[in-house]
């Protein structure tokens, strides 16, 4: 059985050591009750151990000697030890399709040799017929019991197994990419993810062979994912893990996170997009940044006004080319001379597509010429005719009079 240790250190670049301590614990302890702690349990496998090996002794199974009756024992004892830790890891759901497999198998085993019962063959043969039909009928019924199980639907059952269920389902399992793009520890220090984050051996690695890239730029996305981690363990109400479950058979790393999302039963956290689609059709649940980031975006309605920068000339005539805060694009009509100047917009649409949402937008000239007002016209007629009069009392010329309304009257 793959376990769950710390890991001390991990190389975080070229030449030196990134210490990078993790709190660890044995994940499937937490997944499942136990009784007791570690040494309790090592007491009673030591204990059946004992017990198994003193009875074959013993009892002296085919009538072997001591020595061997002894080595059969510790061997059995050994194999259901190992047999009993394997189990730990395996769900509820997978346990009860199991033990139903397994008995429905031993039931039509057992028709079978009532069928075999009638027959005229030999009684060895049809006794052996009858174990060899025990043995498959059992083992066919385990192993496809346990693959199906995970269709099985506990909450029918009410509360009696929603505990084992809800406690599974809080492990997250996160991938290379989310951890370079550090956006999920500000989702983790916003108290949006809790729980038990587990963390890949196989993750490590690859980001510390990015870590140690000879290309620059590739050097401090990995560094930049080790500060991100050393961030998210210093947060006390989250427990970050390290599992050390590989899967030699297993080349790509991706597929390797989706093993281990199913042998755990957990959710995997990425901004993929080919990950998050793969993952999905094999059933796992993932929760994706990328989508938690585009449904947190401002709704913008058609007829809105916007101020945007506007940064560079669009692909068509006259376009311009804005970003807001969150990435989004802003493709404004009528911006090509307004590049590296603060506009307002009207929003004319929005389109959602598969990179994200882009917001086109038109830009009125007209708005940004001020043309003077009624009331600034009066005030600077008036102060013309101010200085007009002023001057032509200074020089001893009589003020022109204002045109008289009614030329009958003076």
């Amino acid at each position: 059985m793959a376990r769950i240790h710390p890991r001390p250190s991990i190389p975080g670049g070229i030449g030196r050591t990134e210490h990078v301590s993790f709190k660890s614990a044995d994940l499937s302890r937490q997944s499942e009750p136990t009784f007791g702690n570690w040494a309790d349990v090592l007491s009673v496998r030591f204990a059946f151990l004992a017990v198994c090996v003193a009875a074959s002794i013993y009892f002296r199974p085919f009538s072997l000697s001591r020595e061997m009756s002894a080595i059969v024992g510790f061997l059995f004892s050994l194999a259901v030890v190992l047999f009993e830790i394997r189990l730990r890891r395996a769900s509820l759901k997978r346990l009860l399709g199991a033990a139903t497999g397994s008995i429905l198998g031993i039931l039509g085993a057992y028709l079978m040799s009532l069928v075999l019962a009638q027959t005229s063959m030999h009684e060895d043969t049809r006794s052996f017929l009858s174990l060899a039909i025990l043995l498959v009928m059992a083992y066919v019924g385990l192993v496809v019991g346990a693959n199906k199980g995970d269709m099985l639907n506990l909450q029918a059952l009410g509360g009696l197994f929603g505990a084992e269920r809800s406690s599974r389902r809080q492990v997250k399992v996160f991938d290379t990419s989310v951890i370079i793009d550090g956006r999920v520890a500000d989702i983790c220090e916003a108290h949006f993810l809790d729980g038990s984050l587990l963390i890949p051996q196989f993750v490590l690695r690859e980001l510390q062979l990015v870590a140690d890239s000879a290309d620059a730029l590739k050097r401090q996305r990995g560094r930049r994912g080790l500060e991100v981690l050393q961030r998210i363990q210093k947060m006390s109400h989250l427990q970050v893990e390290i599992a050390e479950d590989d899967f030699p058979s297993v080349h790509d790393v991706d597929m390797k996170l989706i093993e281990l999302a199913k042998r755990y039963d957990a959710k995997i956290i990425t901004n993929d997009f080919n990950l998050n689609k793969v993952a999905t059709l094999q059933g796992i649940d993932v929760l994706n940044v990328n989508q938690l980031a585009n449904a947190l975006k401002p709704v913008v309605l058609p007829g809105e006004a916007m101020r945007v920068f506007i940064l560079r000339e669009g692909k068509e005539y006259n376009q311009g080319v804005a970003y807001l805060d969150d990435g989004t694009m802003v493709v404004v009509d009528g911006a090509r001379r307004m590049i590296n100047k603060t506009i307002d917009i009207t929003v004319t649409s929005v389109h959602q597509t598969t990179a994200g949402k882009m917001i086109f937008g038109r830009f009125d000239e007209r708005s940004e010429q001020h043309p003077r007002s009624a009331p600034s016209l009066a005030a600077e007629g008036n102060a013309a005719r101010q200085t007009g009069t002023a001057e032509g009392q200074s020089s001893g010329e009589r003020p022109l009079r204002p045109p008289n309304p009614d030329p009958y009257r003076e």
